[in-house]
């Protein structure tokens, strides 16, 4: 009998040390402001089971790495420096690092310099051979040539912007469409997307026969995101607080079907609207009010149009950028004048993030993004 009672329980030890062993996580970067020589990238440990952080290492990415995105096989990190001069130019940086994902290393393989300063954006190309630039307060766009490595190779193509009195040019976001049939870019200051190919041999940006859309003045567009299909764009409008839903047809053109208030109803602080998702799963759409505070929640429906499912609090003060995780459970939100990031469990029902169940302490987070 003491046998078995000891079998017994030995199982159950074995059981425990595999159920431990089998705990999934998940690597989670950010990156954010910095002062003096702070090191501004981090990397976290995410606990997919409760919601948890803890930080792995600290990496220096040069000055300000307030975003950046991943190589196709995300094996090297594309930051750029969001500063007005780099190296003694008038340019923006961008700094590219290597990413060992068994041992966790990171270290930085190069940096150059991105003409005119203030880069705020990063995308990577469909293909994996180009970078996208959008760079704020220079009204500026660049695209990056990568070399076989994925080292950036060249500043292939450079536009600046002109103001139109009394609008100033602020380019917020550029990123192609979820199939790199056509790149997008937001300008802030001019109230407009306008629509581009890339010329792959040259790696120069065509601008595409009327393909700039205007918005309402004042509205500030800011970052988008598109449905799986590619044929819906949502847009959140930084100034103006607000949702625009848009069909996209065959030629990559725009047209306004939908517009909606970002904050909740009776709202009447100031407001700066900042990111934009839609969750794992397709059915919910996700933006960050500034200001208010909030992550505010549609519901998709099957023809793309949104309905209000509410809104959450962000955990903290100024979600400059969030994440959902890649099991679609969490939503990640970095605040940047509270200096954390606050975790949220979605509820699968309604879509409203419900918490925060943890929080990590991070100086001024401003993208947070998993390499999974």
């Amino acid at each position: 009998m003491k046998r078995k009672i000891l079998i017994f329980y030995s199982i159950l030890i074995l059981i425990g040390f595999i159920s431990a062993g089998c705990k999934k996580s998940e690597r989670l970067f950010a990156g954010g402001f910095t002062e003096g020589n702070e090191k501004g990238l981090m990397l976290f440990e995410f606990n997919t089971g409760n919601g948890n952080l803890r930080l792995i290492s600290e990496t220096g990415a040069g000055a300000n790495p307030s975003f950046f995105c991943f190589s196709k096989n995300k094996d090297l990190i594309y930051a750029l420096n969001e500063v007005p001069d780099y190296a003694g130019l008038e340019a923006g940086g961008l700094t590219t690092l290597k990413y060992n994902h068994k041992c966790g290393i990171i270290e930085k393989k190069s940096g150059i310099p991105v003409p005119f300063g203030g880069p705020c954006h990063i995308s990577l190309s469909a293909d994996g051979v180009f970078l996208f630039l959008a760079s704020y307060t220079s009204g500026s766009v660049a695209v990056v040539r990568l070399g076989i490595d994925g080292i950036p190779e060249e500043v292939s193509d450079t536009i600046r912007y002109s103001a139109a009195s009394p609008l100033v040019s602020h380019p917020h976001m550029i990123a192609q469409d979820p199939f790199g049939r056509h790149i997008y870019l937001t300008d802030l200051g001019l109230d407009r997307v306008m629509l581009y190919n890339l010329d792959r041999q040259t790696g120069k940006l065509i601008a595409v026969p009327n393909g700039e859309i205007l918005v309402p003045q004042g509205s500030g567009p800011r970052h988008f995101v598109f449905n799986q299909a590619g044929t819906i764009m949502y847009l959140i409008n930084e100034l103006g607080s607000t949702i625009m839903v848009f069909n996209v047809d065959k030629a990559g053109i725009l047209k306004l079907i939908q517009t909606l208030p970002a904050t909740s109803e009776g709202y009447a602080g100031k407001n700066a609207c900042a990111e934009i998702l839609i969750g794992k799963n397709g059915k919910f759409l996700y933006g960050s009010n500034r200001g208010e505070n909030s992550v505010v929640v549609f519901r998709i429906s099957t023809d793309g149009s949104l309905s209000l499912a509410g809104h959450s609090t962000c955990g903290g003060d100024w979600p400059r950028n969030f994440v959902i995780d890649p099991s679609g459970k969490f939503l990640l939100a970095g605040n940047q004048k509270s200096g954390d990031i606050s975790v949220f469990r979605i509820n699968e029902k309604t879509g409203i993030p419900e918490g925060p169940v943890f929080k990590a302490i991070m100086k001024a987070p401003a993208c947070l993004k998993f390499i999974n």
